[in-house]
């Protein structure tokens, strides 16, 4: 088992990163939208939706004034209660793994998610990787006062600071340009996941970017005699 790691720390991204949430989220935003009378998106559309703070998304992609939003959002997350937070959901293969082992290893890990912290909390309970996380981090539960990517990095920062974790060399997992641009804004690198709910562009600015998680895995726990830069894009 590796004990060493290029970073002090490791900031995950959710949905699209750790869970594919896809199935359970089309459902509900085609009840959503139906509801107040906008056309649902189709399964190629979600990527419009998936990361982005949903407050965002109805504004955005369907022209809903903040208001009309905000109250969207409450309905949208009352379907998400009523049928239980990780109904639908699935890890990425191998990702539940790899979470664990960097545990193991002693790397301090936190979520930084742009979904609601009540949801990342159960869906971390859910898939029993609660354990392995120092701090699970997501948006206040109205996704305004706190949503952004780069807010919610820096909370997840401030907890692993106060739990005495070294920050000093931080790096974020996840898979669309809200997540390289909110993190860039505190300096920490991002190694971008294909994987995820992405169009091919997404991934410019990121420090490095991997195909599957055996690359991945490389990038956090293998390179203990390496320099942390190695490997990135141009």
């Amino acid at each position: 088992m590796p004990s060493r790691s290029p970073w002090t720390c490791i900031l995950w991204d959710v949905d699209g990163t750790i869970v594919d949430a896809s199935e359970g989220i089309l459902r509900r935003l085609t009840i959503a939208l139906e509801h107040f009378g906008k056309r649902p998106p189709t399964r190629a559309e979600l990527v419009h939706w998936i990361g982005p703070p949903m407050f965002e998304s109805f504004q955005v992609n369907v022209g809903m004034t903040p208001e009309q939003a905000a109250e969207a959002v409450t309905f949208y997350r009352g379907l998400n209660k009523s049928e239980g937070y990780s109904a639908g959901a699935r890890l990425f293969p191998g990702i539940g793994e790899l979470i664990r082992d960097a545990a193991a290893a002693g790397i301090p890990q936190a979520t930084a998610s742009s979904k609601p912290e009540v949801q990342v909390v159960a869906l971390m309970d859910h898939f029993d990787l609660s354990t392995s996380f120092i701090s699970i981090v997501g948006a206040t539960p109205d996704e305004r006062t706190l949503s952004s990517k780069s807010d919610v990095v820096a909370e997840a920062l401030r907890r692993l600071q106060a739990a005495g974790v070294d920050t000093g060399r931080p790096v974020l997992v996840g898979d669309r340009h809200h997540d390289v641009e909110g993190a860039a804004e505190h300096g920490v690198p991002v190694i971008f996941v294909r994987w995820g709910f992405s169009w091919p562009h997404e991934s410019e600015g990121a420090q490095a970017v991997v195909d599957d998680v055996d690359q991945l895995r490389a990038l956090l726990l293998f390179g203990d005699a390496a320099d942390p830069h190695e490997g990135a894009d141009d």
